[in-house]
């Protein structure tokens, strides 16, 4: 019985479980959600929150405790550059899981592990793609008008 035996194992050896969750962390921080299995998306969560915890405290050894954890620089350098400025009012609840219901392959039970907010920021870079891509067909248009005119 694992009676006061906190944790996920994830049915993983100890090595297996930490590099599984560096990497879940260092995708959620680089992308700012991923899918995943709901028990792996819930062992990550705390792990995304302490990473958020330090990146508002912006100091030398915070920084290196973060490199040390996360798998890639670019992780590191978005994390205390962006992440720790946008939660840095925020005391907490930094991430959610949303499920999204049952795999097709083998049946897991999928969810999304998201910072907050983050939904609000792929909006607005959707709508400054879709009005770039406005701009550059309404300058064709207009080009290709000219061109037929003259």
């Amino acid at each position: 019985m694992r009676h006061k035996k906190a944790g996920f194992k994830l049915k993983r050896n100890i090595s297996s479980r930490r590099a599984l969750l560096r990497g879940l962390v260092t995708s959620v921080i680089e992308n700012e959600r991923i899918v995943t299995t709901v028990p792996k998306a819930k062992a990550a969560k705390p792990l995304v929150e302490k990473m958020i915890t330090l990146a508002k405290d912006d100091t030398l050894h915070a920084r290196r405790q973060a490199a040390a954890f996360l798998q890639t620089p670019a992780s590191v350098q978005k994390l205390f550059d962006k992440l720790g400025t946008r939660f840095g009012q925020r005391t907490g609840g930094y991430t959610r899981v949303i499920r999204l219901g049952w795999r097709k392959g083998d049946g897991a039970e999928t969810a999304v592990l998201e910072l907050v907010g983050s939904e609000l920021v792929k909006r607005a870079a959707d709508r400054a793609k879709r009005r770039e891509d406005r701009l550059k067909a309404m300058k064709e248009g207009r080009d290709g008008e000219a061109g037929g005119e003259a």
